[in-house]
């Protein structure tokens, strides 16, 4: 059985646990569905304090409900819509420490309040997003930034 290990107090050493974690987890496998959804559930165990953690798949010009833990979602996001429609049309990430001050948020549970939104890329072109929301303002900082994008570039690795 997998387990993730309980918090050391250190988060970047608790990160960089969480990323030997996820390099054991996907090796070796090739389903993207799987990759993705065991990708979602490892750090949804992992972080504290958010309610929603999941991917979009960009198909045929939009982001599209892909594997994720938490509330029904939203299935599709238009290109530029939203902090993941930003992220794609932006190609960067996008963390916002409150959603209700951003322009334009979608608000696919009202209990969120703050987001942090990776681009998943992918042989140059956009495959789609790592999309993690928190009911806690200002939820997500630098290191969180710093190591979710690290996360997210083992996942481009396993797709490519």
């Amino acid at each position: 059985m997998f387990e993730v290990k309980a918090y050391s107090g250190n988060k970047q050493e608790d990160y960089q646990l969480l990323l030997k974690q996820l390099d054991a987890l996907l090796d070796g496998e090739t389903d993207e569905t799987a990759l993705l959804a065991n990708a979602s559930a490892l750090l949804n165990q992992f972080l504290d304090k958010v309610n929603w953690v999941g991917f979009y798949v960009w198909k045929n010009d939009e982001l599209v409900l892909g594997p994720f833990q938490g509330l029904p979602a939203c299935t599709r996001i238009a290109y530029g819509k939203g902090v993941c429609g930003a992220a794609v049309k932006e190609k960067k990430t996008q963390r916002v420490a409150d959603v209700h001050q951003f322009p334009g948020h979608i608000a696919c549970d009202a209990a969120s309040r703050s987001e942090i939104v990776i681009p998943i890329i992918v042989n140059g072109n956009i495959y789609g997003v790592l999309d993690i929301d928190s009911p806690i303002t200002d939820r997500f900082d630098h290191i969180d930034q710093k190591y979710l994008e690290e996360f997210v570039k083992i996942v481009e690795d396993v797709l490519k």
